[in-house]
Formats: structure tokens, sequence, C-alpha cells
């Protein structure tokens, strides 16, 4: 997914910029070097990997068996729709023009 990142980011517009210490340099020039990669191409590609990484976590459901147990209960036996639900919906539809 990153080869595929770095190939349709080949015109780049946007900086970005860091201040990090000399032993944060150092470390960073030094993976970039392992992997035969500039410290721009290195940085970004790790940047941006973090990235994807965090988004996914943030978008995924992780549940206890617990909790689990409990969604799909609610999903199989619903609760009965009330005054309170209806009214819910009412203003919803009213709202988006549903």
């Amino acid at each position: 997914m990153a080869e595929a990142a770095r190939k349709t980011n080949r015109v780049r517009g946007e900086r970005l910029e860091a201040r990090i210490t000399a032993a944060q340099k150092d470390l960073i020039e030094r993976a970039a070097a392992l992997q035969g990669r500039s410290v721009t191409d290195f940085v970004l590609a790790s940047v941006q990997d973090a990235a994807l990484r965090a988004i996914e976590e943030h978008q995924r459901f992780d549940l206890s068996i617990r909790d689990s147990e409990a969604f799909v209960q609610a999903l199989a036996s619903p609760p009965p729709i009330n005054d309170r639900l209806r009214e819910t919906v009412r203003r919803y539809r009213e709202a988006t023009g549903v």
C-alpha cells in the first residue's frame, strides 16, 4: 500500500516541518540508509503508514465477548418502538427532508 501511495504522490505541493533532536535525526537517517531511501521518502512513507494505522484503529469496532453478545441480542430482539423513538424519527425526517 505504501508503494502505491509513493507513486501517486510524485507531485508534492505541501510542506511538513518538524523540530527533532540530533539523536532522532541520526536514527531516521540510519534507518533510511538501511532501506536505501532518502530521508524524505522514509519519513513520508513511515508517517503515512502510521496515519493509516491510526485511522484503521479508530474505525475498528472492538467489543468484549460480553459486549458483543449484548450487541447481537439487541439486534436479534430489539426493544419495542416507544413514543420517544417515534418523536426522534419524526424530528430527524423533518430536519433532513427524508
